[in-house]
């Protein structure tokens, strides 16, 4: 086993399948202490167990949510308190397309609900044990498709019923990268650093949702995507490498920062998508040092 990551303790959501359980192994065999959040029983505690089998780390354990929902994600938050004394890592990846629409359990739109209003609220609720740490990092799991988000309304992103469900997506991944920015900002000076990452187009069930046009649209990922082993490298160098203690407020590909869309740099749209986000979570901002 190597020991890089000895003493640390990690969450990572949608650490049962794809990227995140890659992420996971990965992060136990290096002696971490890994949580992770899924959401079925039986699949999550399969990985589980066979993180611990491939690793001979027994520190792996998981917590169930479904994040779409703001009620399971303070419960889980505050069974993750409970669970740990600190966190080194937060690993937001948990997320899904939703070609058929819907509304979360609270009334707003499932993309945006799980893609970026989940890792707004669980950030929030877990950064005082991320400042129990010496160091944190943050890692927020956005994609290259935030790229060309269409028309972008932030009094559109919570809608149910507005139109075009892949540009839902697109536009929850440019709150990803527009969310870390600001936190960044707001986390400036503090022990916690929090970066974004495009993961490549993986070999995952991210449409698994959408009946058969999610199974078509699987199909052609898998035929073009990447391996999750090769998806999960950047989100484990940013959770991992010493070349990037400090750095914040960055967006990686290829382990490597790159410019993100430039509206992503847009202070004042990230501002308001922060107090938007507030708003429709009852978060508020986070508690001052």
């Amino acid at each position: 086993m190597n020991h890089q990551m000895q003493g640390k303790i990690c969450l990572i959501t949608g650490g049962s399948d794809g990227i995140g359980y890659v992420a996971s192994r990965e992060l136990a065999r290096m002696g971490a202490r890994v949580v992770i959040v899924g959401r079925n029983s039986v699949k999550t505690e399969a990985a589980v167990q066979q993180i611990i089998a491939d690793t001979d780390n027994p520190a792996v354990e998981y917590l169930l949510a479904d994040l779409s929902s703001q009620r399971e994600v303070r419960r889980v938050a505050a069974e993750a308190m409970e669970l740990v004394p600190h966190l080194d890592v937060l690993l937001n990846n948990a997320g899904a397309i939703f070609l058929s629409g819907g509304r979360s359990v609270d009334g707003i739109e499932m993309t945006f609900a799980l893609n970026h209003l989940s890792y707004y609220l669980l950030t929030n609720l877990l950064l005082e044990h991320l400042r129990k740490a010496p160091r944190a990092r943050i890692i927020n799991v956005s994609s290259c498709a935030h790229e060309s988000p269409g028309r972008f309304r932030l009094e559109d992103l919570a809608d149910p019923s507005g139109k075009g469900r892949y540009p839902a997506y697109k536009r929850s991944k440019l709150c990803n990268i527009l969310f870390t920015y600001e936190l960044a900002r707001r986390l400036e000076g503090e022990n916690i650093t929090v970066n974004a990452l495009h993961p490549g187009l993986v070999r995952t069930n991210i449409a698994r949702n959408n009946g058969l046009l999610g199974r078509v649209v699987n199909f052609f990922i898998r035929v073009r995507g990447i391996t999750p082993d090769q998806g999960a490298e950047t989100p484990v160098y940013l959770a991992v490498s010493p070349e990037v203690e400090g750095v914040s407020g960055k967006y990686f590909v290829d382990c490597r920062p790159v410019p993100s869309i430039g509206m992503s740099y847009d202070a004042e749209l990230a501002a308001r998508l922060w107090d938007m986000s507030a708003s429709l979570t009852a978060a508020g901002d986070p508690p001052a040092r």
